[in-house]
């Protein structure tokens, strides 16, 4: 465990992918990074190799479908550091079910809601009081571009092809979820902001089957940024790397 002075952060769904480079890199930057994720041997492995890099890491079983876990991983938080700094809602799922709305699996949509917005919402609001300890308290929650209203809507926009009812709609939902609690957390000095990993290209992660071409350390910049924003940042916004995302 490191001194008290370091960042306290919990990434959700950090075992691989953005989550694990988002953790990795915010762990150079002397974070102590709380990788969280449903799979014990997973987040285990993800923890032991970010202290081979000299990274303080501890692994939290956190499944965002399932409270109890998160409860528990929030007492256990509580206990050992008595605040939270920052949480990345990273965990996300898309589904090979999900597609236009006329042809989209109800289910998947369903599946694809409960981790991509219920679970965001169920881990923030019980990590809330922990973050409130906090001198600088950040949310930054992993969005997409393709939760752009304004981008789904121009038929000239490179992704428009990309109609997926349900995890864009999911995105679109978390970023709903983003402005309006920052919004209620606008005198708290807690700062709430939708990062888009993918913008201009989309991350080669699990999540695509590793079709493109932007590396997860690209993908990881916008969190990474969001998650040490100084006090006098934005609140409220939606960002790529590159700037100011269109809702």
């Amino acid at each position: 465990m490191q001194a008290a002075t370091a960042r306290i952060v919990l990434i959700t769904g950090a075992n691989k992918g953005i989550g694990f480079e988002i953790a990795r890199q915010l762990g150079r930057n002397g974070a102590e990074a709380l990788i969280g994720a449903r799979s014990v041997a997973l987040g285990e492995a993800a923890v032991d190799e970010l202290k081979a890099q000299g990274i303080s890491a501890r692994f939290l079983r956190l499944e965002v479908r399932d409270p109890d876990t998160i409860l528990a991983a929030a007492s256990q938080i509580e206990a050992d550091y008595g605040r939270l700094d920052v949480l990345v809602n990273n965990a996300g799922v898309s589904d090979r079910a999900d597609g236009p709305p006329s042809r989209t699996s109800v289910d998947a949509v369903r599946r694809i809601f409960e981790t991509n917005v219920f679970g965001a919402l169920a881990v923030a609001q019980t990590m809330l009081p922990l973050l409130k300890k906090s001198a600088s308290g950040r949310i930054v929650n992993v969005s997409s571009g393709l939760g752009s209203l304004s981008r789904n809507s121009d038929p000239a926009w490179e992704f428009a092809a990309v109609k997926l009812c349900g995890y864009n709609a999911s995105k679109a939902a978390l970023n709903m979820l983003t402005v309006q609690l920052a919004a209620e957390l606008k005198d708290s000095g807690v700062k709430v902001n939708s990062v888009d990993p993918g913008h201009p290209g989309l991350t080669a992660t699990d999540l695509n089957a590793h079709r493109r071409c932007q590396t997860v350390a690209e993908g990881a910049a916008a969190a990474i940024r969001f998650a040490l924003l100084p006090d006098d940042g934005p609140s409220g916004g939606f960002f790529s790397a590159s700037g100011p995302e269109p809702w």
